[in-house]
């Protein structure tokens, strides 16, 4: 039998004819925009109410410079640190085209937090997060970055910088892996129980395709499922305060913040292979440290503490952590 198109032909190691710092350029000089750089660290917020909720309290700014054709890009402080995020980039596919022209665009590390179901249960209800360390590869873009393989991996010093660091903070973190698929509606009761079997945490559809351009590329990506359904039953897709932006803002900086201070190998500059010669925009030790503050410190990180990394395995109690965990130090 034939091998199915996605599989064919492909020829992982060599360098793409259509560069997104190419596309970048000429959007810029069609649109009459300056070169400006990305924040350093952005956020991805698939479903949007991250986005929502910041606009809704006059904290996001949307920034002019942006060139990308598909998207808006908003940059907002919390703690005394910028970030930007860019909302309702759906899809694995969407997730990484944008993902590409971040990083191209000097970003120097991604977050992304997606709403996601649940599959295996993990001794809570939902919502709750997942820090996914691999996704199922049920979708199409992982295939155009690697090789055939079940999973997509987050990178492991990522994984091993960020350990302990969720403890504190009221909703809780498990640890483990997802479901990447393209069709959501597709979910059939079949499937589920098989992907539940092999212990897979929740049901989202951007992780395997973020991580696969991750190794890839050499880009530092680590991806979170907001586990807010059990895919529409009565009562689902509640995320709590806000839509849920208060809480996965509380993960996402917690991440962030470790992932700055410690800078583990993935923040080094891309290696030079014959899949790409992509060189840094700009040095993650030469992001302004005013946007920045106290790297050399863990006082402004909400409820670190050090927690064992077994997959599945509750990280987080109930706790006072709100909006309180989002404001600056004092």
């Amino acid at each position: 039998m034939r091998r199915p198109p996605i599989l064919a032909d492909k020829v992982h190691g060599a360098p793409s004819a259509f560069r997104p710092e190419n596309l970048l350029r000429e959007a810029r000089r069609q649109k009459g925009l300056p070169d400006r750089a990305a924040p350093a660290v952005c956020l991805l917020d698939p479903d949007g109410d991250i986005v929502r909720q910041l606009k809704a309290d006059g904290r996001a700014r949307r920034d002019p410079a942006w060139a990308c054709y598909h998207t808006e890009l908003y940059r907002f402080d919390m703690a005394g640190r910028e970030y930007g995020i860019i909302g309702c980039a759906v899809g694995a596919a969407f997730a990484v085209l944008v993902a590409e022209q971040l990083f191209a665009s000097g970003c120097q590390l991604l977050l992304s937090m997606t709403s996601a179901g649940q599959l295996a249960t993990v001794g809570a209800e939902p919502p709750y997060f997942v820090l996914i360390d691999r996704a199922l590869r049920d979708e199409g873009v992982s295939y155009h970055y690697l090789p055939p393989s079940d999973f997509s991996l987050a990178g492991a010093d990522l994984l091993a910088t960020v350990d302990g660091v969720f403890a504190g903070l009221r909703a809780p973190v498990v640890r483990g892996a997802s479901w990447t698929t393209d069709a959501p509606f597709r979910e059939t009761a079949a499937q589920i129980a098989v992907m539940r079997e092999r212990g897979l945490l929740a049901v989202e559809m951007e992780a395997a395709g973020l991580y696969a351009f991750a190794e890839a590329c050499g880009r530092p990506v680590l991806c979170f499922a907001h586990v807010t359904n059990q895919m529409g039953q009565a009562g689902d897709f509640e995320k709590g305060e806000a839509d849920g932006a208060v809480d996965a803002l509380a993960v996402l900086d917690a991440a962030a913040y470790r992932l700055m201070k410690d800078r583990p190998s993935g923040f080094r500059a891309p290696r030079t292979s014959t899949w790409t010669a992509r060189p840094a925009t700009r040095s993650i030790r030469d992001v302004e440290p005013a946007l920045w503050p106290d790297l050399a410190s863990d006082e402004n990180v909400v409820g670190i503490t050090n927690v064992a990394a077994s997959p599945g395995r509750l990280r987080g109690s109930p706790g006072s952590a709100s909006t309180a965990a989002l404001s600056p130090p004092s």
